[in-house]
């Protein structure tokens, strides 16, 4: 009897220590899986800065900007340098590309109007890096730096979502170290 008794004393204690036993399993099976997780975090913040380097790089083929060029220009259609107009869905990207005759023979006449290289490209707001590399140092006669502003056509319901795409827009040019002159809304 004695011995039963210790046999189920005995199953009794290995039915209680089973689940502690299985509950450390779990616990170590999920602090290698919160590992992995922060293993893989790391390496993706890795590459993301070395993109960004990479990024800054490339917009370091422009030079700084020259304030004294630009401070007076308070007008979009003035502005000759890229200039953003935020909206709730989208950005208006304004470029002027550099004339591609380097001569003062003719500039702005009727042959080689600055219209013609105006352009206006409608992106996406995570396609702004890539739609500002893609421009070519000509396009930059001020230097490193980008004129934004609200639409004046935006829907004022939407102003806080329009506020923070330009928010997320000038940390995105800050980034990629180009100056920002974010204008009022008109």
């Amino acid at each position: 009897m004695i011995r039963r008794f210790r046999s189920k004393g005995s199953l009794a204690f290995l039915l209680l220590l089973a689940p502690v036993l299985f509950a450390c399993h779990k616990e170590e099976q999920a602090v290698q899986h919160v590992a992995q997780s922060a293993a893989k975090a790391e390496q993706q913040a890795q590459a993301a800065a070395a993109e960004r380097d990479q990024q800054r790089a490339q917009m370091g083929a422009i030079p700084l900007p020259t304030k004294s060029l630009y401070s007076s220009v308070h007008d979009p259609s003035e502005w000759k340098n890229p200039f953003i107009s935020v909206d709730a869905d989208f950005l208006d990207l304004h470029v002027i590309m550099g004339d591609a005759n380097p001569s003062d023979l003719g500039a702005g006449s009727m042959f080689r109007p600055e219209a013609a290289r105006r352009q206006e490209l409608q992106i996406r707001p995570p396609d702004l890096t890539r739609a500002l590399l893609a421009l070519p140092p000509r396009a930059w006669p001020y230097g490193r730096v980008v004129a934004i502003a609200e639409s004046p056509e935006a829907d004022r319901k939407k102003r806080p979502l329009i506020r923070r795409n330009v928010e997320l827009a000038i940390q995105k040019l800050n980034d990629l170290g180009i100056i920002v002159e974010e204008w009022p809304a008109r």
